[in-house]
């Protein structure tokens, strides 16, 4: 049995980079993981593995669509599947490796095995009881399920089936037009899959601002993916070779089947909570499952936290690794922090999609009054050289103060273009800031001062 400060249970996002905040504060640390490999979901069978196929995808696009148009003659490439996941694989392995490195350098202990919490301040792995001050609950989440849906990781998959199929489908059901499905949907779809994606709702992504949501689909749709929308599942049937699914239309009930090689379940994800032993322990669940905590991520419990897609909030790795900061710096008697209003999201399909803040549709609801800086890639001179004029920036600014309320973009690099509004909304900046700060020609960025200047006199571009 050893003694530590603090004991992290999961090394997903939120739990490694807890622990090695927790470790770089002085503190003694040890973090529980149940895997071969550190980084949890997002680094073995999420984030990671996902974008490296949406990285080898977009490059086998460029080389059948754009290569020609810029002089550049290849034959038609062929697609090696079984080389592809070696890619895929060889990219986790370098980032869990990564993280096991930085353990080592940083002092933090890998207690290996699975984890349950007997009584408070102490945690029991592989049968071996160990005394901390303060346990972090970092254990992620798991894809949820629908009724009438049965996984089986071959022909009805979940993300983590998805990214490991024998082969290629000819053709794949999504259900669920959210993040993980439109992502893995854009995958196969560019390895020449047929995809069809089956949304409850009405409009993709959930959620995201409206004209987003519409700029998304028909781009989408132009790509080849089909939409059903509208739509809840019944059942999934495996048949010989295939998947069945039915489902009924939401505007007048009819019922409909559709078939193909591969069905894909991406209804959302559920916290990961099972053999933590929190019912005996008295740590109190929201409806949904989630560890209810106060605002410095502190549960009922005295000593035990909980942070990342364990509890309430968007699920995304980020967000955890700022929660898993923070509950660093508070354990360590600083102040840690998290700025919820400015997390951004973003999906990686091509265009990418990325967001910040608050929607049109928010700002409304709330009666607050608020003006559109709207700039469209089409008057970005290098997003015109790349084939890559889709899309656009939009800004919501206060009418009054012109102080940044959120930002919505959909075009190329707009996961990365996202952030220079999200320092800006970190300061309190107006829209007039960015408007004002020059940016290098020619970038991707000028659009996103353009949509700026756009909530003042205008832009010059358009």
């Amino acid at each position: 049995m050893a003694n530590y400060d603090v004991i992290v249970i999961g090394s997903g996002p939120g739990g490694y980079v807890c622990a090695i905040r927790c470790a770089q504060l002085g503190l003694k640390t040890a973090c529980v993981e149940g895997r071969e490999t550190l980084g949890g979901t997002c680094l073995n069978v999420g984030c990671i593995p996902s974008k490296a196929l949406l990285h080898a995808t977009e490059m086998l696009h460029e080389t059948e669509e754009n290569f020609g148009k810029m002089g550049i003659k290849v034959l038609r490439p062929d697609v090696d599947w079984k080389k592809m996941l070696e890619y895929k694989q060889d990219t986790i392995d370098a980032n869990t490796k990564g993280i096991e490195f930085l353990f080592k350098k940083n002092k933090v202990d890998w207690l290996k095995g699975w984890a349950t919490i007997p009584e408070a301040g102490k945690v029991a792995v592989g049968g071996e009881v160990h005394e901390a001050k303060n346990i972090v609950i970092a254990t992620g989440s798991e894809p949820s399920s629908l009724p009438g849906v049965e996984v089986d990781e071959k022909t009805v998959v979940t993300s983590t089936g998805a990214l490991e199929l024998g082969k290629i489908p000819k053709s794949m059901i999504v259900i669920g037009g959210g993040v993980i499905g439109l992502e893995l949907g854009s995958v196969y779809n560019r390895l020449g899959a047929e995809v069809t994606v089956i949304e409850f709702l009405d409009a993709i992504t959930p959620g995201m601002d409206a004209e987003v949501q519409k700029t998304f689909q028909r781009t989408l749709k132009k790509q080849g993916m089909k939409f059903v929308m509208g739509a809840a599942v019944q059942k999934t049937e495996a048949l010989k070779t295939k998947a069945k699914v039915t489902y009924k239309l939401r505007k007048d009930d009819s019922e409909h089947q559709i078939d193909a090689d591969v069905v894909l379940v991406a209804t959302g994800r559920k916290p990961y909570t099972d053999g933590l032993g929190l019912g005996p322990l008295g740590v109190e669940l929201t409806d949904r499952g989630q560890v209810k905590t106060d605002d410095h991520w502190r549960t009922n419990v005295s000593g035990i936290y909980a942070i990342g897609d364990a509890i309430t909030g968007p699920m995304l790795a980020h967000k955890a690794e700022d929660e898993g900061m923070a509950v660093a710096e508070t354990i360590a008697g600083q102040a840690g922090h998290v700025n919820y209003g400015v997390i951004p999201g973003v999906i990686y399909t091509h265009p990418e999609v990325a967001t910040v803040g608050q929607t049109e549709q928010q700002l409304k609801e709330a009666g607050h009054a608020y003006k559109i800086g709207k700039f469209s890639f089409m008057g970005n001179g290098r997003a015109k050289a790349n084939f890559a004029a889709d899309g656009f920036v939009k800004i919501l600014a206060d009418k009054e103060t012109d102080r940044i309320l959120g930002a919505h973009i959909i075009g190329p690099m707009a996961g990365d273009l996202i952030h220079e509004i999200c320092v800006a909304m970190e300061f309190g900046a107006a829209a007039e800031d960015l408007a004002r700060t020059c940016h290098a020609h020619p970038t991707y960025s000028e659009a996103v001062r353009e949509a700026a200047l756009a909530c003042g006199d205008g832009p010059i571009h358009a």
